[in-house]
C-alpha cells in the first residue's frame, strides 16, 4: 500500500471552463499532487489553465496538443479527461493501455458499447477509472441510501428524478469559417467526422448529437446516477421510452431542449424530466450547497429527485442540498443536510491511486448510469418508440436502428478498438 505522501502526478486533457476548475480543485486536493501536463488544442485556453496551476503549485505544466505525449511520459500516474464527450471513451482507453489511471468527466461516454469497452480497458491494464459523478463521495447521499435500505421509507412505488434548469439563451447556426490561429480542429474533431470548422460547432457542442448526449441530459445524469446510487446501484431497465423536443426555441440545433423519460425497473419505475425552460427552476443556491444549514425549497428545485415509498417521500439535493423525508399531514420524519461533494470526490481519486483501493464512481457501475443516459436517446431518436433491453447482450431488442446507433462511427485514426 502506497503512502499518503506518495506523489501523485497528474495530465489534464482538455482545459475548458470545467476542465481547469476541476485541475485547480484537485491539485490542492491532499498534499503530494502534482500537475505536469496540460493538455488543449487550443492553445490560449490550455495557457490560461497552465498560469492558475504554476501560481498553485510553483512548478509551470508543460503544454501540449496531442493527449499522446502525457501517456508517453512515465512520470505521469494518472489523467483527468474533461474533453467534450465524443473524446471520452478513446482518450480513457488510450490511457490504460499506457498504464494511467483515469479521471473522466460527465457524460462519461457517447455509447453503450464506449462504456463496455472502457471497463474491458480498466480490468485488462489494472486501471482505476473514476467517473465523474462526485455524488457518490457525499456522505449526505450515503446516509439517504442507508435509510432506504434500512425500509424506513417502506416499499418503492416510484421514483422522479428532475434535471430542469433555465436561464438559456436562443442560439442561431453560424456559417462556416477559417480555423481560428492557435486551435488545433482535426485534433479536437477526433473521432468525430472532419467537417469545416464551424463556431457552433465548437463553443456549442453539446447541440450535436455527434460529439455529445445532450446538454441538458448530461447535467441530469449526475441526478441519475445519484438515484441509481442511493436505490443500491440496480441493473439495467427492462425497457424505456422518451418524447420529447424543442420547446423554448424553434431553431436548427438537433438535440431536444426537453425530454420527458419513463424506465421500468420491475420493482419500480423511474421517471426523468429535463428541459432548460422555466427560470423559476434553479438549482441549490451556494448557500444551500456549502453551509450544512439550509435546505432547498424543493417544488423550485430544478435538480432534485423524489422517491415514494409507501412510508413518506423523500427530497433528494443533487448540488448539495441533504435529503428530506415527509410523511402524512407534510411532517419532517428525517432529514439530513448535505454539502457539494466535489473536494471529497477528488480526494477519493487521489487516495484510490495512493492505495489501489476501488474508487467511489467505479466505471463498472457508472456504466450502468451512463445506459441510461444512452437509452433515452435511442427511445428519442428512432421516433420516440418504447425499447425494450437486454441486461446480459446490453442490446435493444425491438429495434435495430437503435442497436446501429449504439455503435457509434469513428473517423481514421481514431478508431474505438475492438480489442481494447
Amino acid at each position: 500500500m502506497a503512502s499518503a505522501n506518495d506523489k501523485v502526478v497528474l495530465a489534464l486533457i482538455g482545459a475548458g471552463g470545467r476542465g481547469t476548475v476541476v485541475i485547480l480543485d484537485m491539485q490542492k486536493c491532499l498534499p503530494g499532487v502534482e500537475v505536469k501536463y496540460v493538455c488543449e488544442v487550443d492553445k490560449e485556453r490550455g495557457g490560461r489553465a497552465i498560469s492558475e496551476l504554476e501560481k498553485q503549485q510553483n512548478v509551470k505544466p508543460i503544454w501540449v496538443e496531442d493527449m499522446r505525449r502525457t501517456f508517453e511520459d512515465k512520470d505521469v500516474d494518472a489523467v483527468v479527461v474533461c474533453t467534450p464527450e465524443h473524446w471520452h471513451a478513446l482518450a480513457t482507453i488510450w490511457a490504460c493501455q499506457a498504464g494511467k489511471d483515469v479521471f473522466v468527466e460527465k457524460n462519461i461516454n457517447m455509447t453503450i458499447n464506449e462504456g463496455r469497452k472502457m471497463i474491458e480497458a480498466g480490468k485488462k491494464y489494472n486501471r482505476l477509472i473514476q467517473c465523474g459523478w462526485q455524488n457518490r463521495s457525499a456522505p449526505y447521499n450515503m446516509e439517504a441510501r442507508d435509510y432506504i435500505r434500512s425500509g424506513k421509507l417502506g416499499k418503492i412505488a416510484l421514483i422522479k428524478t428532475y434535471g430542469m434548469v433555465g436561464g438559456h439563451k436562443a442560439w442561431i447556426l453560424k456559417e462556416d469559417e477559417p480555423v481560428p490561429q492557435g486551435l488545433n480542429w482535426d485534433m479536437w474533431l477526433g473521432p468525430a467526422p472532419l467537417v469545416p470548422y464551424n463556431v457552433s460547432r465548437h463553443k456549442s457542442y453539446n447541440e450535436w448529437w455527434v460529439y455529445s448526449c445532450g446538454l441538458n441530459l448530461a447535467d441530469c445524469s449526475h441526478a441519475i446516477d445519484l438515484t441509481r446510487m442511493v436505490m443500491g446501484d440496480p441493473g439495467h431497465p427492462k425497457s424505456v421510452f422518451c418524447t420529447g423536443g424543442r420547446v423554448l426555441f424553434d431553431d436548427a440545433r438537433e438535440i431536444p431542449d426537453n425530454q420527458t423519460i419513463t424506465y421500468d425497473f420491475g420493482e419500480f419505475p423511474m421517471t426523468v424530466e429535463t428541459s432548460i425552460y422555466g427560470d423559476y427552476l434553479v438549482k441549490a443556491s451556494t448557500k444551500i450547497r456549502y453551509t450544512r444549514e439550509l435546505f432547498p425549497n424543493w417544488p423550485f428545485n430544478g435538480d432534485r429527485i423524489e422517491i415514494y415509498g409507501t412510508e413518506g417521500v423523500m427530497y433528494l439535493g443533487r448540488t448539495g442540498g441533504g435529503w428530506q423525508v415527509f410523511g402524512t399531514d407534510s411532517e419532517i420524519i428525517a432529514q439530513g443536510y448535505g454539502y457539494q461533494p466535489d473536494v471529497e470526490h477528488q480526494q477519493d481519486f487521489i487516495r484510490s491511486i495512493r492505495t489501489r483501493k476501488t474508487p467511489n464512481a467505479d466505471i463498472e457501475t457508472c456504466h450502468k448510469s451512463a445506459t441510461l443516459v444512452h437509452l433515452a436517446n435511442l427511445s428519442y431518436r428512432v421516433g420516440e418508440k418504447q425499447l425494450f433491453f437486454d441486461a446480459a447482450t446490453e442490446r435493444v431488442t425491438n429495434s435495430e436502428e437503435a442497436n446501429e446507433i449504439s455503435k457509434g462511427s469513428y473517423r481514421q485514426g481514431f478508431e474505438l478498438p475492438e480489442i481494447v
